[in-house]
């Protein structure tokens, strides 16, 4: 039954013709009161109002406004309603819940004058039998002949408002098929959204990890091929920095990977960095040969994970580039305030610092990376970054972030 459904809703001319044939056989059904030329008449009306019918969903304006023409001929000519007038109707509801705002209007129009013009086509009396046997009969008055009329009209006027409420729900489901084809694809635009968003933090954390990790590879590959004939303890030590340090990167590159994967398989990474991974961290860059200086102040406590991974980066990214650009003989200080309502992290250096032109390009990697990321990272927690040169020389890259006030 579901099947035959759908097939003859795709198939609308079938289902008309199938009436239009019930109303054809009934139409044609044999009638004494008319002869001659009225007999043909209404035979024609019965054969042509059924062929309307058969078309009036794919034509309905041309196919109401022909059955409107017939109705208004019947009347001229005065042939009577025979069984195939039923169609009227049909046609009542097909302008009102199919054709245009004209083709609506003249459907509503004749079914308003389909009463009045019956009632003068037919001119219907009243008769009764008195005490004596005898039959009387007599024209109805005006207000009797006035509800008649409305009686003949309300069929018409309630299958021309059953179209209009077909065409209010057609058009009413053909916006929520809008709209939902319109979210589905608003959503697939946030899923492109949010995996550029997410190829973009992936690309900040990798440039971060290689930035910092090999910085401190080569640095040590350097020292260890100068140091290789006069101090191969001295050597050693470097190159077990080196592999130390390539695990390292190779870990948290498998992490960030690991985002790629299902939800399953993220879990078996190690979590992301945070402040209590800073100890680490410059330890790391003090075997790397960099003198670096760390202090906090304030009451520490544990962060949102989304402020612990960008105060991290921060100093992480900070110290590569004060290893790259701050010349020999560099010393570092790295500072996190925990403030009642925001945190604070400076990192300067006695260095040279970096060029205005590198500034410019928002980072001194030659890929654009370097501030630009702590940029990103420092706005996406709503925070504010200033970065520039220190006074008495060297460079000074201050973050502050918002934090919850604790009720």
């Amino acid at each position: 039954m579901h099947r035959l459904n759908v097939w003859l809703r795709r198939h609308p001319m079938v289902v008309d013709a199938a009436w239009a044939a019930i109303v054809l056989v009934f139409g044609l059904l044999p009638s004494e009161s008319l002869t001659g030329w009225k007999f043909d008449a209404q035979i024609a009306i019965a054969v042509l109002l059924p062929a309307l019918m058969v078309f009036r969903r794919r034509f309905p304006d041309v196919t109401v406004a022909a059955a409107a023409l017939v109705g208004l001929g019947q009347v001229a000519v005065n042939i009577d309603p025979a069984a195939s007038s039923i169609a009227y109707l049909v046609f009542a509801y097909t302008g009102a819940a199919f054709g245009r705002t004209w083709t609506s209007r003249l459907a509503l129009a004749a079914g308003l004058a389909a009463g009045p013009l019956t009632f003068w086509l037919i001119h219907p009396t009243k008769t009764w039998v008195d005490t004596a046997g005898d039959v009387h009969s007599r024209g109805y008055n005006e207000g009797e002949a006035a509800l008649i009329m409305l009686l003949m009209s309300t069929p018409f006027i309630l299958c021309w408002a059953w179209g209009r409420l077909t065409r209010v729900r057609r058009a009413y489901l053909t916006e929520l098929e809008d709209r939902a084809a319109r979210l589905e694809r608003e959503r697939d635009a946030q899923a492109k959204v949010a995996v550029a968003a997410e190829r973009a933090r992936i690309a900040r954390e990798l440039h971060d990890v290689v930035a910092h990790n090999v910085s401190v590879m080569i640095v040590q590959a350097d020292g260890a091929a100068y140091v290789l004939d006069n101090s191969p303890q001295q050597a050693k030590e470097a190159l077990g920095t080196i592999a130390s340090t390539g695990r390292q990167a190779l870990v948290e590159m498998r992490r960030l990977l690991g985002v790629l994967r299902t939800a399953d398989t993220a879990e078996e990474y190690v979590p992301q960095p945070g402040v209590e991974e800073l100890p680490e961290l410059l330890e790391q860059v003090r075997t790397a040969g960099l003198r670096v200086d760390y202090a906090t102040s304030g009451h520490p406590r544990e962060l949102p994970r989304g402020v612990e991974l960008t105060v991290y980066r921060i100093v992480q990214e900070a110290l590569t580039n004060v290893r790259k650009h701050g010349g020999p003989d560099v010393h570092a200080r790295v500072a996190v305030d925990f403030g009642e309502r925001e945190l604070a992290v400076l990192v300067e250096d006695d260095g040279r610092g970096s060029t205005d032109e590198q500034l410019t390009a928002g980072g001194a990697d030659g890929l654009g990376h370097g501030l630009i990321g702590m940029r990103e990272r420092v706005g996406m927690v709503s925070g504010s970054l200033d970065v520039g040169p220190r006074p008495g020389g060297g460079f000074r890259i201050r973050a502050v972030l918002p934090l919850k006030t604790a009720h």
